[in-house]
């Protein structure tokens, strides 16, 4: 059977920096990987960033987002079953940053999917430089996508003290209890740097598996909270889309911003920008569309579109 592994993580936590180093191990072991990504929203952009790694032992496949639970459900198990026939050792999936993990576990229980699939891992990926006071929202879908990892793994610690990483995994905790999850992280937090991740720690990673644990399911629709807005061909500086995506991270008025991520093109060359309210990284890359996407809940989409007044096509 082939396994299948969930790499869940909230907005900006860095699922897809992640993803690219487990499959890239997985690969040099001789394995040959599937990955499925699923943005939230109806544009892709992280996929884009994959593309160093695919090749004979590495393919990718997307689920186009901007729909209901229902059509996506059927667009998910449709694209298992399709890439179950492709002789795949392991498929990894990417959700969106918003996403509902009971939907993992509930389709690959589904016939005939449970005739060609058994589930692998699921693998938390956690900033460490957590927001402290995140929504009532956003605390449920950390918990959620919590409750039944494997192994939780922190991001950007080389980013942040020893204390603010134990802050952390207080908050991670106190938003399990939040939700009536008897579960407590402790022992299964990885905090490695991930530059120094060796064989030992992947092959831990390889084996974490998941655990089975209930909590409370928050009655919302993640439509009514979260939305993300696409700016395209943005044409600015290094200097100029720096500035401005720290202003609008920073800005009230345009709403909780939660993410900035794209590309823009300079002097034909392409850059890859992903922003969150204490990390920036803007690096160039091979391919790109010129796309910037800001994710947030309750965005004021007019201040924010203010803030790109004659630099982009809304």
């Amino acid at each position: 059977m082939i396994k299948v592994d969930l790499i869940t993580g909230f907005l900006g936590s860095g699922k897809t920096t992640f993803i690219k180093k487990y499959a890239q191990y997985l690969v040099d072991q001789g394995l040959k990987i599937g990955i499925i990504e699923n943005d939230y929203g109806a544009v892709n952009v992280d996929m884009m960033l994959l593309d160093d790694i695919l090749g004979d032992k590495c393919g990718l496949e997307m689920i186009a987002g901007g729909c209901d639970l229902d059509c996506h459900r059927r667009r998910f198990k449709t694209k298992l079953i399709a890439m179950g026939m492709l002789g795949y050792d392991r498929i990894i999936i990417e959700p969106s940053g918003i996403y509902d993990v009971d939907e993992f576990f509930d389709v690959l229980y589904e016939s005939p999917l449970d005739n060609w699939y058994e589930i692998g891992n699921v693998i938390a990926i956690v900033d460490a430089l957590l927001e402290n006071n995140l929504s009532k929202e956003s605390n449920y879908i950390l918990a959620s996508e919590v409750a039944n990892a494997g192994c939780v793994i922190l991001s950007h610690v080389q980013d942040t003290t020893n204390e603010r990483i134990s802050e952390t995994i207080q908050h991670i905790n106190k938003a399990l209890i939040d939700v009536k999850c008897h579960r407590q992280i402790k022992d299964e937090v990885i905090t490695r740097i991930w530059d120094d991740l060796n064989d030992d720690d992947y092959q831990h990673i390889l084996e974490c598996g998941y655990v089975a644990e209930d909590y409370l399911k928050f009655g919302f629709q993640n439509d009514d909270a979260f939305q993300s807005l696409y700016f395209m061909h943005v044409h600015m500086s290094k200097d100029e889309i720096q500035s401005i995506a720290m202003k609008i991270l920073h800005d009230t008025s345009c709403g909780e911003v939660m993410r900035i991520k794209g590309f823009i093109q300079i002097e034909n060359q392409w850059y890859e920008l992903n922003a969150t309210k204490h990390n920036m990284t803007f690096n160039e890359i091979s391919v790109g569309q010129e796309i910037i996407i800001v994710i947030g809940e309750h965005l004021n989409e007019q201040n924010i579109q203010s803030y790109f007044a004659h630099k982009a096509v809304h």
